[in-house]
């Protein structure tokens, strides 16, 4: 079961004043699977506190082994997984099969492949998302912000 993400409307730096408009941001906790940790450093300094005006990262749960992952995403309270399919031992493709698989609910899913050919195994594992290495800070920052976006209209 997935916790609900947090909603909390503030005013933006710019434009303050009579005509300001509010912008709802929509505060997600992540979960971050591989087993290199310059991988794990990588994404979260991509991602950062803030993937976009409207997305707000509420918190951090690193995973370096698969039996962790499924033990936190069994928990629950999770909004977003980022899964790197190119952790050793199990990789984050078929593990996030397994999850879609096993897991009732399970939180959508952002897979790292290897490379951009690679996108057929995205979708044969289950994902909503991916991103190729080598890792370009701005389409990783874009695409947690487009799943935390689907996860607050659920």
């Amino acid at each position: 079961m997935t916790g609900t993400p947090q909603t909390t409307s503030s005013r933006p730096a710019e434009g303050v004043g009579p005509h300001a408009t509010e912008v709802t941001s929509t505060a997600v906790r992540l979960l971050l699977y591989s087993d290199n940790i310059t991988t794990r450093d990588a994404v979260r300094a991509a991602v950062g506190r803030r993937p976009a005006r409207d997305v707000e990262v509420k918190s951090w749960l690193e995973c370096a082994t698969a039996p962790a992952v499924v033990s936190a995403v069994e928990a629950g309270g999770l909004d977003l997984l980022i899964l790197d399919g190119e952790a050793a031992k199990v990789g984050g493709l078929g593990l996030c099969r397994q999850l879609k698989l096993e897991v009732y609910n399970c939180p959508p899913v952002l897979v790292l492949t290897g490379r951009p050919q690679d996108g057929w195994l995205a979708t044969w594992s289950m994902a909503e998302g991916s991103v190729p290495h080598p890792l370009d800070p701005i389409v990783v920052a874009d695409a947690v912000a487009d799943l935390a976006r689907g996860v607050a209209r659920r």
